[in-house]
């Protein structure tokens, strides 16, 4: 008869448990949810305040002058974008797996600068392929209905647009991080922390830039060789009211693959103006609504995401 084995305190404590496994996903889940959201709100409403305080300088930049997103446009993409945060935590749970099976290792404590900006920029060029073909794969007659469709009920696109996803796509669009992670892993690559962080960041920035809906960029951008690459609000606005441009930071794939707006930089140079025209900065023009807008926006903002600022100063999170 055999006798069962009894395992120590030390060693009860290091043996993975179902509540240990539970406790694990929770805060996962809860970090990743807590972030997210605190990252669409600040982004989103921090353009949102901009625009709406320097509205004649926002005004003047404006693209689609003659259609203006309704406040049903802004009711859709506001709920199915606390959706979309809430499939991402959900995907994401793939990350908490592959650490725990040792499928991705990061390098958590303190790693060189250098180290930290190439792995950003790879991580930035990598998804910015991703995004162009899996976008382009939405738009196929089989996937554009149950995948992209939601996402251009938004003809005219607003910050609050950067998130409004189908659920289909917000899987696809969450699921790029783990797979990257998983297969730079299995290659050798120990990622830093601060390079993934900085990279999610970059990423809801650029995003709500590109749906502000007046151009941010200033004139000349598309003429000069050294920022001509890096895609406008002017490139993706035109996607979401004609079909073209299909990048997301650059504008490089659409070059070759010949999937560039004909009229892109004619179009840009129309909407885009000197950084601050005539004047030095930009004019106040502050009405009482938008005095509540801006409040309100700030407000919503601090609350939800002050603690979570705290925590995405901490790579470990990830």
């Amino acid at each position: 008869m055999t006798t069962p084995t009894t395992l120590t305190a030390a060693e009860q404590a290091s043996t993975p448990t179902f509540q240990y496994a539970v406790a694990r996903v929770s805060e996962h889940f809860a970090n990743v949810l807590y972030f997210d959201l605190g990252r669409y709100l600040i982004a989103a409403g921090a353009l949102t305040v901009f625009l709406l305080v320097f509205r004649s300088w926002s005004d003047a930049r404006r693209i689609q002058r003659k259609r203006s997103a309704s406040r049903k446009d802004y009711i859709r993409e506001v709920l199915s974008s606390f959706r979309t945060v809430l499939v991402f935590a959900f995907v994401t749970l793939i990350t908490l797996v592959g650490r725990e099976l040792g499928l991705i290792e990061f390098k958590l404590d303190s790693a060189p600068l250098f180290t930290i900006a190439w792995q950003f920029a790879l991580i930035v060029l990598v998804h910015d392929a991703y995004f162009y073909w899996i976008h382009r794969a939405m738009h196929t007659k089989a996937l554009f209905k149950i995948a992209h469709l939601h996402h251009h009920k938004s003809r005219t696109p607003t910050p609050w647009t950067a998130y409004s996803f189908a659920t289909l796509e917000a899987v696809v669009e969450a699921i790029y991080m783990p797979i990257f992670l998983i297969v730079t892993s299995a290659i050798g690559i120990q990622y830093a922390g601060l390079a993934i962080l900085f990279f999610l960041w970059h990423m809801i920035i650029r995003n709500v830039m590109a749906h502000a809906g007046s151009e941010l960029f200033p004139a000349g951008w598309v003429d000069n060789p050294l920022t001509s690459w890096i895609s406008t609000t002017t490139h993706h606005d035109l996607h979401h009211s004609s079909g073209y441009n299909y990048g997301f930071y650059f504008t490089f794939w659409d070059r070759m693959m010949g999937t560039e707006h004909p009229r892109y930089a004619e179009e840009f140079r129309k909407n885009a103006k000197p950084l601050f025209g005539k004047r030095r900065l930009p004019q106040l023009a502050r009405t009482k609504a938008e005095n509540i807008s801006v409040i309100l926006a700030a407000m919503l903002a601090a609350a939800t995401t002050m603690h979570g600022l705290l925590l995405a100063a901490d790579p470990s999170f990830v």
